[in-house]
């Protein structure tokens, strides 16, 4: 029963509490740090950058006193599906990307060394983003994150932006991401009990998706019956959104997140500014193609 275990593998609203400086900041400078990292990230022009910025999130990571390989857990789920994808894109992307070595050419399917590039820096990418966006929430409680989350969006509310309904939205979607694995192992152990064959091949896509389709109802009914209760949940308390809201929890920022959101701006900058395809160039000149 060890592949049913799914909640295991959910990173992503997880909070794991720890004594660390990471968690001490208030969580208006971890989403804003987060931010600016998950922008250099996407905009990244080489694999350096990228190591570079996963460097930084494994730095994270080790002063929040949380594994690598925990966060790391989180992509077990998607990874047939990301083989598949960068198979695929390995193998068809040489005739968009034409320049450069070509290692294999057969029929439709061209390998060069352009295409091989691209595809080891889209992985880092998503390597760094996943280890970006499970940090936040390992190191912030969902109520820390619903604040910050609305304090930042306070500044549009003069342009109609509904920023705690917004905030609101964000966090009970994070919160419900290990709800719903709980509940699709639920359904899935239940389905295996009455000898259904649940088998995740990966070479087999067309039996897994058999196998898996008649998981999608129930699941779905689970979670529209967790929306409910979390209705009644809400109007049994007397909930309002809104000006009507006062808060028991008043975000402080201290002297630490403004030199953490000062390094972050500058770190930002310098990565940006740095000529990267400069390096790559250089590299390429001492034998170091790999770059």
């Amino acid at each position: 029963m060890s592949e049913f275990e799914l909640l295991r593998n959910v990173t992503i609203g997880q909070y794991i509490p720890t004594s660390s400086v990471i968690h001490r900041l208030d969580p208006r400078t971890k989403i804003a740090m987060t931010f600016f990292l998950v922008l250099a990230t996407t905009f990244a022009r080489s694999i350096l950058e990228t190591l570079l910025l996963l460097a930084i999130a494994l730095l994270i990571a080790a002063v929040a006193k949380i594994s690598p390989k925990y966060v790391l857990r989180g992509m077990v789920l998607g990874i047939p599906i990301l083989v598949m994808v960068f198979t695929l894109s390995l193998l068809f992307r040489g005739w968009e990307e034409p320049a450069g070595r070509v290692y294999f050419e057969w029929w439709y399917i061209r390998l060069t060394r352009n295409s091989i590039w691209l595809i080891v820096l889209g992985l880092l990418r998503i390597i760094a983003l996943i280890f970006l966006t499970s940090l936040v929430t390992m190191t912030s409680t969902i109520t820390e994150l619903t604040h910050g989350v609305e304090k930042l969006l306070d500044p549009f509310r003069r342009f109609g932006m509904p920023s705690h309904e917004l905030a609101l939205i964000v966090m009970i979607a994070l919160r419900f991401v290990p709800t719903f694995a709980e509940e699709m192992e639920r359904v899935m152990k239940a389905q295996a009990s009455r000898c259904a064959d649940l088998s995740r091949s990966f070479w087999r896509p067309d039996k897994a998706a058999r196998a898996y389709l008649p998981l999608i109802v129930p699941l779905f009914i689970n979670a529209f019956r967790r929306a409910e209760e979390l209705v009644y949940a809400m109007e049994a308390r007397c909930y309002i959104s809104g000006d009507g809201r006062t808060k028991f929890i008043t975000l402080k920022s201290t002297r630490l997140d403004y030199i953490v959101i000062a390094g972050t701006i500058l770190l930002f900058a310098i990565i940006q500014l740095i000529p990267w395809p400069s390096i790559r160039i250089i590299l390429l000149g001492l034998g170091l193609d790999i770059l």
